[in-house]
């Protein structure tokens, strides 16, 4: 049976490049995942956008000179580069600077509003009296009061991941200028979490078995330790303006308007294929499904936030999961991208190749605990395992295949015990692989299909076919077939990791068109099927690399 698969990705602030540490958390698992339910013929939406009315944008402007818009422009036209380079297949990258993302907004705004779930009330606002102005949440620093971090912002903790107020802070000072700041009272609108509170625990305890377990105990301890209702509102200029009149000088915040986000670029989706109400499919009923990719830090806002603004707005689907990633370091140091310590993903894509990034990032994915990166492990995945491991089987197979067997794949004949064993086993790690993307345990699975790579090269080399072809040549042609059988379904396996390279294996093993038309099967390769010439997957690279790699960082 089909199913509907609606994936939302964390919407990224448009107001620096994108780096490592955000690919690996957020950006390469959804399209992992995407291009797994494709092959399998199930229906997919992948959205996101940019972030474009974050303090981040705002605060980048100021430094620069420049209005928000033409910051967020600018990185907005990046960020679609680097996803077509990258191969991160999204079926919609837009932004929240759209009139159908504020409309959508509003919307939501509205109805929770006249139902009471938003209500007016007085908040303290840090005032600026040397920048002589209120300071919005990324403007102000401090000290957490839960985990003692000096560096916590005025809307969150980066390091324990804790929401918060600028007026929870300790030691509070502004981002901008260092400046003590005084609190003012100042009217805002507040939504009205704690009503959710119950709500939202009963649900979240019925995730228990689905949700990765990090997830699942850092919600619900932030619930049992009882919700606060929260400001929605912000005195700045950029950003969507409120549904109601009187408040001009106020805007709806980014944290509450960019997760409808989700919602507003299912509706543009819908829009565009000309069938507006398309995008209830994906959002509404049983048989669809929603899951939200994101980092440990934005865990509270799709786990708790996002889902009681849904509770409140009705008739929408909540999540169904929420597999966030943790950390990833470089170097071994925690990743900074204001102290530049990060691997910047246009640098990199300048440079290599996608599918080798893929690779690492997807068998040291974080989705557990924090993985480092390294260029030395860059440098030595790359060369031991997609080349000599994975790219090797593919290559010298296929290059024996094609000069001796007519360019054809060959007829296998009677099979004895290890064919049929590395068979059973192919097709064993096939269904392991499946299971695996269908719960998104990523690197659980990409791992597997390589233990396959490389019990496949033990087989050739007990086989031998180059030297047995010189006797028996028919004899050779079934180590040969098998080890075709096993690199097809590899083939296949690892569309979603390495799309670049499994396609040009597609074409190598003489099929047309893409590997998502063919669905998701183990060994499709038959007997007599026309082979084309065959070439290299992936380059093997200088341990030179490393040292300039890690020179470019200044280490």
């Amino acid at each position: 049976m089909t199913e509907r698969i609606y994936i939302g990705v964390a919407w990224p602030y448009a107001n620096s490049h994108l780096h490592l540490g955000q690919i690996a958390g957020a950006y390469l698992p959804p399209d992992i995942f995407a291009r797994y339910h494709r092959v399998k013929g199930n229906e997919v939406l992948m959205v996101t956008g940019s972030d474009m009315h974050g303090t981040p944008i705002t605060i980048t402007a100021e430094r620069e000179g420049c209005s928000p818009s033409e910051v967020a422009e600018k990185y907005h036209r990046t960020f679609l580069d680097c996803w077509e380079k990258l191969g991160i297949s999204f079926d919609l990258f837009t932004h929240t600077d759209t009139a159908n993302h504020a409309e959508v907004s509003q919307d939501i705004f509205l109805k929770l509003y006249n139902q009471g779930d938003i209500y007016k009330d007085t908040v303290l606002q840090p005032w600026c009296s040397r920048c002589k102005r209120y300071l919005p949440d990324r403007y102000i620093e401090g000290t957490c009061p839960d985990c003692e971090y000096d560096g916590a912002r005025g809307d969150q903790c980066d390091k324990c991941g804790q929401p918060l107020n600028p007026v929870d802070l300790k030691s509070p000072r502004c981002g901008l200028c260092g400046n003590s700041p005084e609190f003012k009272e100042s009217q805002h609108f507040f939504l009205r979490l704690s009503a959710f509170q119950d709500r939202l625990i009963e649900w979240v305890k019925t995730r228990e078995k689905l949700w990765r377990p990090n997830v699942y105990r850092f919600t619900l301890s932030y619930l049992e330790n009882g919700l606060k209702d929260r400001a929605i509102t912000r005195d700045i200029d950029w950003g969507i303006p409120l549904p109601i009149e009187g408040y001009p000088g106020k805007r709806i915040y980014v944290w509450f308007e960019a997760v409808i986000g989700y919602l507003s670029a299912a509706k543009e989706w819908a829009a565009n294929k000309g069938e507006p109400e398309k995008w209830r499919d994906l959002w509404q009923g049983e048989t669809a499904k929603s899951y939200y990719f994101i980092g440990k830090d934005n865990i509270p806002f799709h786990t708790i936030i996002w889902p009681a603004m849904l509770m409140g707005y009705e008739g929408l689907n909540l999540p169904y999961d929420v597999p966030a990633n943790e950390y990833l370091t470089i170097e071994g140091r925690k990743l900074s991208s204001s102290r530049n310590w990060a691997v910047w993903l246009p640098d990199y894509l300048s440079r290599y190749h996608p599918d080798p990034l893929r690779y690492l990032l997807s068998v040291n994915m974080p989705e557990t605990s924090d993985t480092d990166f390294s260029w030395r492990e860059f440098v030595r995945r790359n060369n031991d395992e997609l080349v000599a491991t994975y790219g090797n089987l593919v290559q010298r197979v296929l290059t024996i295949v094609y000069r001796n067997y007519d360019g054809q794949v060959p007829h296998p004949g009677g099979m004895d015990e290890a064919d049929k064993t590395l068979l059973d086993n192919t097709r064993r790690t096939f269904y392991k692989v499946d299971e695996m993307l269908y719960s998104c345990r990523f690197r659980e699975a990409i791992r597997s299909a390589m233990t396959l790579a490389g019990e496949a090269n033990r087989y050739l080399e007990v086989k031998s076919p180059w030297k047995e072809m010189k006797n028996d040549k028919a004899k050779a042609a079934t180590s040969l077939y098998v080890a075709l059988c096993v690199i097809d379904t590899l083939k296949t396996a690892l569309y979603p990791f390495l799309p670049f390279s499994s396609q040009k294996l597609h074409q190598y093993l003489g099929y047309s068109g893409k590997i998502e038309d063919y669905g998701w099967k183990p060994e499709q390769v038959r007997p007599g099927q026309e082979l084309q010439p065959p070439e290299p997957l992936f380059v093997k690279l200088d341990n030179s690399v490393v040292e300039e790699e890690t020179s470019r960082l200044g280490i």
